[in-house]
């Protein structure tokens, strides 16, 4: 049971999704707050209990950036039909997931490549990301409107996710010449 921890913490943050999406989308935004707080109180928690006491398995490996994904464009997207944040960049967060799943796709289909690390700049723009939703649940819970504020978020955001996505498809085409020199090698007599 304690070794199943990790994950049922990360469920826990998979329930959390619906009820952040419908605190926001009925401007309770202090509740969404408080949901969000929560599940990124579980997320760390899993994620360390997983690496201490190596309570890892192969569905926390799948949930768990599942659980972060689907919390993350949950709130993009209902933050955009609040207009909240603007369309344009809910669409780009969108597109640069669907890119980063694609380009997984076909490696797993057509490759020998199974993993697919975050790098250093995805990882920038998830912070990023996260710190714009929070951002604005904080400000519409004290019925703060700051439209400086606001677009300098927007043009953040919207520049770490443009540049992480070009360099997870820069860092994947990398891969793919790698796997497929070594092959052209291996053939060779």
């Amino acid at each position: 049971m304690t070794r199943n921890l990790p994950n049922l913490l990360t469920a826990t943050r998979l329930a959390l999704v619906p009820l952040i999406a419908l605190a926001v989308l009925r401007g309770s935004f202090r509740a969404a707050l408080a949901f969000t707080f929560l599940a990124g109180v579980t997320d760390g928690f899993d994620g360390f209990l997983a690496r201490r006491y190596s309570w890892t398995s192969r569905l926390g490996a799948w949930l768990d950036p599942l659980a972060d994904k689907a919390l993350l464009v949950t709130l993009f997207v209902v933050l955009g039909i609040i207009r909240a944040f603007p369309w344009w960049l809910v669409a780009l967060v969108l597109a640069r997931d669907a890119v980063i799943l694609l380009m997984a796709g076909i490696a797993f289909a057509f490759t020998a490549i199974r993993d697919f690390p975050p790098s250093i700049w995805g990882k920038l723009s998830t912070i990023v990301q996260v710190g714009a939703c929070v951002g604005v649940l904080l400000l519409r819970s004290a019925a703060i409107t700051s439209s400086a504020m606001n677009s300098f978020v927007i043009a953040v955001t919207a520049l770490a996710t443009a540049w992480s996505g070009v360099d997870y498809v820069r860092l994947g085409v990398q891969r793919w010449r790698r796997e497929h020199l070594t092959k052209v090698a291996k053939a060779r007599p």
